[in-house]
């Protein structure tokens, strides 16, 4: 098993609520972790951290064998970390005024300085691969939420990331569009993508991820592979938490 994420104390205070209360983690390249807990728990804080969309207060982040300070990383360092990274929003962040193949060029061409010729050709190739190739053309705004989520998807995933963030990437859908994404999802775990997904969808989770964690108030509860976390938790709360969740599937 190959580390290809391990970070350490990661602490982060909005004012006078601490959300992040000392938190560590190991992720192996191919692991795709489902991260869950109730609101407020820190969840999407910590991807966002580990992103360095927010700063930490402090702790230290090391990614594919360098070390970060999680507080004081230079824009420089950021900027590296962020190229062997992607991350996808709850609500999309597509461009409005860009069609979905334009949406998904964009990082290629202005961040990575891909020439647009070669950085449409891997914007429709990851458009088809997430079923959108018919859509390429269209607008976020004559898109269906589901749809939009697959073209931010794409987008994530034409740099070749060696991790993506999710942040519940199914929470503003309707049901009936979730399953969309999850499928685009699970595909890329199959085809072997490391995967850090902050998730409501238990059974995403049970079926997808190999390592579950549960966090709650700031620090982490419970972690394993997942079988064990589902099955047999160590923690009552995490029982509480999954068997409470699941009644709310049927």
């Amino acid at each position: 098993m190959t580390t290809i994420l391990k970070f350490n104390d990661i602490r982060k205070s909005f004012g006078e609520l601490d959300v992040l209360k000392g938190i560590g983690l190991e992720v192996n390249k191919g692991d795709v972790v489902a991260i869950l807990g109730p609101s407020g728990s820190g969840k999407t804080t910590l991807l966002r951290c580990l992103n360095f969309l927010e700063r930490a207060d402090s702790g230290s982040i090391v990614f594919d064998g360098v070390q970060y300070d999680a507080a004081k990383a230079t824009k420089k360092e950021i900027r590296a970390l962020r190229m062997k990274t992607a991350f996808v929003f709850q609500n999309y962040n597509l461009f409005a005024n860009k069609t979905a193949v334009e949406n998904v060029m964009e990082g290629l061409v202005t961040a990575r300085r891909v020439r647009k010729e070669e950085a449409k050709a891997k914007a429709l190739e990851t458009l088809e691969k997430v079923g959108m190739l018919d859509w390429a053309n269209h607008y976020p705004i004559q898109l269906s939420g589901g749809q939009q989520q697959r073209v931010a998807i794409a987008r994530a995933i034409a740099t070749n990331p060696d991790i993506i963030f999710f942040d519940e990437p199914t929470s503003a859908l309707d049901p009936e569009l979730t399953g969309e994404v999850l499928s685009v999802m699970k595909t890329l775990a199959q085809e072997g993508m490391t995967m850090l997904v902050v998730t409501h969808e238990m059974k995403f989770a049970r079926q997808v991820a190999t390592r579950t964690v549960f966090m709650e108030n700031g620090v982490i509860v419970e972690e394993g592979p997942t079988k064990e976390v589902f099955e047999h938790p160590r923690e009552k709360r995490t029982q509480e938490f999954i068997n409470r969740m699941e009644m709310d599937d049927f």
